[in-house]
C-alpha cells in the first residue's frame, strides 16, 4: 500500500502555499521530498555521518523558520540547498576544518591550481571503473568541501551552473572555473588507483 505522501504531485510552491494557509502536513511533504538529498549533500560536504545528520536537521529547522520569506518563484530547490550549504559552512567553520582554500581570492581563483595545465575531460570509463571499485566516494572525500560541493550539486543533484551560481552567490564563470578545477583534482585522485 502506498503512503499518501508519495501520491502528492503538487509543486514545491504549491506545498509552500498550502503550508502558509495552515496545512502543516504540506511542510512535512516538503521535508520528506528533500531530506535524503540534503543529507547526501551535507555528507559529501563533511564526510561525517553525524555532521550530515545535524546539518540536515538544522537546515529544515531554518526552512521552517524562514519559509514565510521564501518568494514563490519556482526556485524552492535552490533556496533549500543554499540554506543547507550555509549551514554546512557554518558547521565546518565552527569545527575549524573548513579549508575551502586559503589560496583563493575573492573571485574564487586559486593561484596554485591555476598554475596547473588545462584539465582533460574526466573520462566516463575512469568514473565507471572507480564506481566499480568503490573508489569514487573515497576520491571525493579527498577533495575540499568546496570541490565536493560543486561536483555534488552538478552531478548528484543535476543542477545547472546557473542554479549553482545562485546557491553559491557566485558568477557563472566562477562556478564553471571551480567545477573544472574540481574535476581535475578528482581525475588526479582517481588515476592514482588505476
Amino acid at each position: 500500500m502506498e503512503h499518501p505522501e508519495t501520491q502528492d504531485t503538487r509543486t514545491d510552491d504549491d506545498l509552500v502555499r498550502a503550508y502558509r494557509s495552515g496545512d502543516a502536513a504540506a511542510l512535512t511533504l516538503l521535508i520528506d521530498r528533500y531530506l535524503d538529498t540534503i543529507y547526501t549533500f551535507a555528507y559529501r560536504m563533511t564526510n561525517r555521518k553525524e555532521d550530515a545528520e545535524d546539518i540536515a536537521q538544522d537546515t529544515f529547522v531554518k526552512v521552517w523558520r524562514t519559509i514565510g520569506r521564501y518568494k514563490l518563484t519556482g526556485t524552492f530547490k535552490p533556496w533549500v540547498f543554499a540554506i543547507a550549504r550555509n549551514t554546512a559552512i557554518d558547521r565546518l567553520r565552527k569545527k575549524r576544518i573548513a579549508v575551502f582554500s586559503d589560496f583563493e581570492d575573492r573571485e574564487g581563483r586559486n593561484v596554485l591550481i591555476e598554475t596547473l595545465g588545462d584539465p582533460e575531460t574526466l573520462p566516463a570509463t575512469l568514473i565507471e571503473k572507480a564506481e566499480q571499485k568503490g573508489l569514487l566516494e573515497k576520491s571525493l572525500a579527498e577533495l575540499s568541501p568546496g570541490d565536493r560541493e560543486i561536483l555534488s550539486l552538478h552531478y548528484g543533484e543535476e543542477m545547472t551552473f546557473d542554479t549553482i551560481g545562485t546557491i553559491l552567490k557566485k558568477p557563472l564563470n566562477t562556478v564553471k572555473s571551480r567545477h573544472r578545477r574540481a574535476l581535475e583534482k578528482l581525475r588526479i585522485y582517481l588515476e592514482k588507483f588505476e
